[in-house]
């Protein structure tokens, strides 16, 4: 009897918890919209961007949203979104007028692309750490 209630036990904690695993995802960075909306340029990965005049420091962030009823791709999207607009706001608030070698990360799970980036998603929330180095860059 006692066997059986602690194996019932069991299934009833495995069987709540199967629905709450994290996928992690590599997305194109093309669908999240462009990288040089909003006044400071985002040069993800390696991506060509003029010579650089001063370097500022390196940034990082990490951005945790609810999914509502989104799809895990969109969740992963404005997840991206909200992180490059931390990238944006640090680089206005040190001078910067760019973010250069921008990688994404969740946990383990790192990406130095320039075509894609790397998030979480939960069905509850999607997640995402993004850093990046503060520059100067040339004026073309």
């Amino acid at each position: 009897m006692k066997k059986r209630f602690v194996l019932s036990a069991l299934a009833i904690v495995v069987l709540t918890q199967a629905g709450c695993a994290t996928d992690v995802k590599s997305l194109p960075l093309a669908a999240a919209g462009g990288q040089s909306r909003g006044g400071v340029p985002v040069y993800f990965g390696q991506q060509d961007h003029p010579a650089v005049k001063s370097q500022l420091g390196g940034v990082s962030y990490s951005v945790r949203i609810a999914r509502k009823v989104s799809s895990p791709d969109d969740a992963c999207h404005a997840a991206l979104a909200e992180a490059v607009e931390k990238l944006r706001a640090a680089a206005r608030e040190r001078n910067a007028n760019a973010v250069i070698d921008v990688s994404t990360r969740f946990h383990s799970t790192e990406t130095h692309s320039s075509t894609d980036f790397t998030c979480g998603v939960s069905p509850s929330a999607a997640a995402i750490a993004v850093s990046g180095q503060l520059v100067v860059l040339e004026a073309n």
